[in-house]
């Protein structure tokens, strides 16, 4: 059994880093509601760097400037954890010990990155500390931080031992 996270202790953050812009207003409302769920247990803030449509240049020069791009919003003390299809899977109880114990243990902030369409350049690989699966299957840009925010909040609910999650 966890200990309760008390929401005042904190004084780090969580950010979600998205490439891209949700342009559907049904999900960003539903993306806006669990932010804000989010935040009474932890500063939250989610972080649109504009995807880039450049005609004529290869997939990794793509991956490469948006490389920089998140590179300019990553502190060097950030704990950065990227959603990528290789990355580790893990149940939502499994999930909110992760969270759990990285907020123990760590003192740094924790920046979690969705990358653009083609993935991440091998200098956010090499920045990153760890890597999440939500999934074998492959989503939308848009639906994966519905999905990543709702997860958040399952995850601190499930340390505070509140009923939003059934067992």
């Amino acid at each position: 059994m966890f200990h309760k996270i008390n929401p005042i202790v904190y004084l780090m953050k969580i950010k979600l880093l998205v490439v891209g812009k949700t342009s559907d207003n049904f999900l960003g409302s539903l993306i806006s509601n669990y932010i804000k769920r989010i935040n009474y247990y932890i500063k939250f803030e989610l972080i649109e760097l504009n995807n880039l449509k450049i005609k004529k240049v290869s997939h990794n020069e793509i991956k490469k400037k948006e490389g920089i791009k998140i590179l300019e919003k990553i502190n060097k003390d950030d704990q950065v954890i990227l959603f990528d299809e290789r990355g580790k899977t893990y149940s939502s109880t499994d999930f909110s010990k992760f969270i759990e114990n990285s907020l123990i243990i760590s003192k740094k902030n924790i920046v979690f990155v969705v990358g653009g369409a083609y993935g991440f350049s091998e200098n956010i690989y090499m920045r990153s500390n760890s890597t999440i699966s939500l999934s074998k299957m492959t989503f939308s840009h848009q639906i994966i931080r519905l999905f990543i925010v709702e997860q958040l909040y399952r995850a601190f609910t499930i340390v505070n031992d509140h009923p939003y999650h059934n067992q």
